[in-house]
């Protein structure tokens, strides 16, 4: 089989069509249970907000995909994939370790070990798994709008105008859920809301495409994604595993 052409643009050095190690390298290691290993994409603040609004100690250590972290044996034994977050909790099911990876999966793992941003009621946390699955599946459109709006080497109509206007329904989606919801899965802040606002801000704050898309029009949107944001747990998890504030929280080590 032969192998794609090198696709250029900005993360042209780290993309291959091969997985696996590329490096033998471990990963660090804190003295908390929780060992979180990421960045502060909107995928990896996912996490970093959810166990700020737990109250949970952990130690999380940022992974530079520029660099090529994610592809050493210690990421890859966690998660196969390369991909941030991953996260080890050595006080798992029946107090021994356990992996998990993938955005959503740890999101749920959390919630549900603690007992919170998930709601008790059967119904309730259906209509909650519908909004943070819908995230899963639709969270990459967002991000291939990005990629084809600001990071493409070369600026191709038909990906920006396909995944802006896919981006734009999703924000519809949201906003008429929004239009008589305080929360995505209803009257409660949730991991729902959680999986979906560090990617509705990202449009801003990551894209530079607010104007562009109108964000501004999904009003049920902007006051929802704002009273997420305000949430004292937002301004810290949204920092976690970046270079914000001088880098003072590029690797984190709760101290609650």
């Amino acid at each position: 089989m032969s192998q794609p052409k090198n696709v250029g643009g900005k993360f042209a050095s780290i993309n291959s069509s091969k997985s696996g190690a590329r490096e033998q390298r471990e990963l660090p290691s804190g003295e908390h249970p929780i060992q979180l290993y990421s960045l502060a994409t909107p995928n990896g603040q996912k996490i970093t907000i959810a166990l700020q609004e737990l109250g949970v100690k952990f130690d999380a250590w940022v992974i530079n995909i520029m660099k090529g972290d994610q592809f050493t044996s210690g990421f890859v034994d966690i998660n196969p994939n390369s991909k941030i977050p991953a996260m080890i909790d050595r006080d798992g099911p029946g107090g021994k370790p356990i992996k998990i990876f993938e955005s959503g999966s740890i999101l749920l793992y959390l919630a549900e070990k603690y007992g919170k941003l998930i709601p008790t009621d059967p119904a309730a946390k259906v209509e909650c798994m519908n909004w943070l699955f819908f995230q899963v599946g639709a969270g990459p459109y967002f991000g291939q709008f990005g990629h084809f709006y600001k990071y493409a080497p070369e600026k191709i109509e038909y990906g920006i105008a396909r995944y802006s206007q896919e981006t734009k329904r999703l924000l519809d989606v949201l906003d008429q859920r929004l239009a008589d919801h305080e929360y995505l899965a209803g009257g409660e802040y949730s991991i729902a809301d959680i999986a979906w606002f560090p990617w509705v801000r990202c449009l801003k704050t990551g894209y530079d495409a607010w104007e562009f898309l109108e964000v501004d029009s999904y009003k049920n949107v902007v006051s929802w994604l704002d009273k997420c944001v305000a949430r004292p747990a937002s301004d810290l998890g949204l920092k976690i595993n970046s270079s914000a504030d001088g880098g003072a929280f590029t690797n984190y080590h709760s101290t609650l």
